[in-house]
């Protein structure tokens, strides 16, 4: 059978990256050995030649390709490998790399998936592939590889890879061929503004790290335009606030949005091409999901009613709840500002005189609440951690075999998650304490940074959906899982940079938006003050 692949980007945990591969048909590979286990042989049923790549996100960085899995003893399924890339001076023995992958699917498995969701996680499993399978198959994608990101190369001495669902599908019961799926990768990024006492910088206590990124973003040249999309906005659980921005997501996707269509990108980190005639071949994508209630089947009127149609049905999707994930783990009450003063929609009520506090707060079984739980175990901020973290760097140079002890690279077990859940911020000087904060630190960030995808699929007539949750649209009723990826815990080591990548953000922000800000409204009180007519009692 001939694997239509395509390249998908990944970033991955350090200190290498991940490549990842996925798509219809293709070789059979062996699940992974348990401790102690032997590995199973690598049936050989498909040969590299037999695949094809094609672009799927240059911008984001590293080389994936689909290729489809199958195994012998389960019905034909769409998966997707994930390799390891490394600097070429910076080579891994192949019990290291089996030790990173394994790493990765414990994390999934023993954390997020506790936190999350059982539903939403998905952990896969490490599995062993012929040496001169993977080394054909690099040879073969190694043209798609964009050029930045030709300085790491490929694992291909190891044979080991992780095997995971392909989240563009969907992920509650048996995918049909002849049913289209639709799928919405969204990276939503952090949800609050911080609260702790250590922040030193007052703006970071009004607007939220995600738009003050934005400009340094764009004074870099990473993105031409400032996205109107506030994280706190989606975060909200207001529809309005959601709606907003959902829209602005679609009018400026960046790397937070992208639309598959039958596992085929079709929207999101596109080329140069205007908003307009995007969201207009993005709405002809989509008729066959939400063709409008109205009639319409062309023009402007057309489109705004279809992509209105999807922002609705995502929104409702994300305030649905599937699951409970383990009782009572996180109890993190949402403090500090719930609106974020550089939101183009909080601004804009602002100057209505409108109230921009009001709010309506997410349903706790939903997958955003969830999340957002995870991202405040950064309870300190960076500028609270990174003392801390200094405090661990100093005992590891006087004890570096105290490193494995610590759990640092691992193992990510239950005796890690249960660390986790300690949520005092009174510091007694010690070790310990710094570590659990410097892990919490960790695990936070990995929400900040991890993409939901949601998969949607026309629900046949007369089949029932007790099995399956559906969401109402105008045409039908919609099929829908909801999955989480890039769950890769953040490395130890990223910590410094954090901290001074933050700190350049917040400057950044400091000295020209907010400064040029202050002017505009100094000159508004001058011209005030000029016109003022003063009257003295006579």
């Amino acid at each position: 059978m001939r694997c239509a692949c395509r390249v998908a980007s990944h970033r991955a945990a350090s200190p290498g990256m991940l490549v990842l591969l996925s798509g219809n048909g293709g070789p059979e590979a062996e699940p992974g050995p348990g401790p102690g286990q032997h590995r199973g042989k690598f049936p050989e049923c498909c040969q590299p030649t037999e695949w094809s790549s094609a672009s799927r996100n240059h911008r984001a960085g590293v080389l994936p390709c689909c290729c489809a899995v199958r195994n012998g003893a389960l019905p034909q399924r769409c998966v997707v490998l994930r390799f390891l890339k490394f600097p070429p001076n910076k080579k891994k023995t192949s019990e290291e790399i089996l030790q990173h992958l394994q790493n990765i699917v414990d994390f999934g498995k023993n954390v997020m998936k506790d936190f999350l969701g059982e539903n939403y996680v998905h952990c896969g499993e490490v599995v062993q592939l012929p040496l001169e399978f993977v080394k054909q198959l690099c040879l073969k994608i190694q043209c798609e590889r964009p050029e930045s990101r030709c300085d790491k190369d490929l694992d291909t001495f190891s044979g080991y890879a992780m095997c995971l669902p392909n989240l563009t599908r969907l992920q509650t019961f048996h995918f049909a061929e002849h049913r289209p799926i639709l799928c919405v990768e969204i990276k939503p990024k952090c949800g609050f503004i911080p609260f702790s006492n250590d922040v030193t910088h007052e703006m970071k206590h009004k607007v939220c790290r995600y738009c003050m990124h934005q400009h340094l973003k764009v004074a870099t040249g990473k993105w031409k335009k400032i996205s109107k999309y506030c994280p706190l906005d989606l975060y909200s659980g207001n529809k309005q606030r959601m709606h907003f921005a959902l829209r602005s997501l679609l009018q400026e996707t960046q790397n937070n949005l992208r639309i598959f269509k039958n596992g085929e990108l079709i929207y999101g980190c596109g080329d140069a091409r205007s908003p307009v005639a995007d969201l207009k071949e993005l709405a002809h994508h989509l008729k066959p999901f939400f063709f409008p209630s109205n009639g319409l089947a062309s023009g402007p009127h057309c489109t705004k009613a279809v992509i209105r149609e999807l922002v609705h049905v995502i929104t409702r999707v994300l305030l649905s709840s599937s699951e409970k994930a383990r009782a009572g783990a996180l109890r993190l009450g949402l403090q500090g500002p719930r609106v974020c003063e550089a939101s183009p929609f909080s601004r804009s009520l602002h100057n209505q005189g409108k109230n921009t506090s009001e709010h309506s707060g997410l349903p706790k079984g939903c997958l955003l609440y969830k999340t957002l739980q995870v991202q405040m175990l950064d309870q300190l901020d960076i500028e609270g951690l990174y003392p801390l973290y200094k405090r661990v760097e100093q005992y590891l140079e006087e004890f570096p075999e105290e490193r494995k002890t610590l759990q640092i690279d691992g193992p990510y077990d239950e005796v890690f998650y249960q660390k986790l859940l300690d949520l005092s911020t009174e510091d007694d000087g010690t070790v310990a304490f710094a570590l659990t904060k410097v892990q919490q630190y960790r695990v936070a960030m990995t929400a900040k940074d991890c993409s939901i995808m949601i998969a949607l699929s026309p629900c046949l007539q007369g089949t029932s959906s007790d099995q399956r949750p559906v969401i109402p649209s105008s045409r039908s009723r919609l099929a829908f899982s909801v999955s989480v990826l890039d769950l890769d815990l953040k490395p130890y080591e990223s910590i410094p940079h954090q901290y001074k990548l933050d700190s350049k953000i917040v400057n950044y922000y400091s000295k020209t938006v907010h400064a040029k800000d202050d002017t505009v409204r100094s000159t508004r009180f001058k011209e005030h003050e000029d016109c003022t007519l003063v009257l003295h009692k006579v």
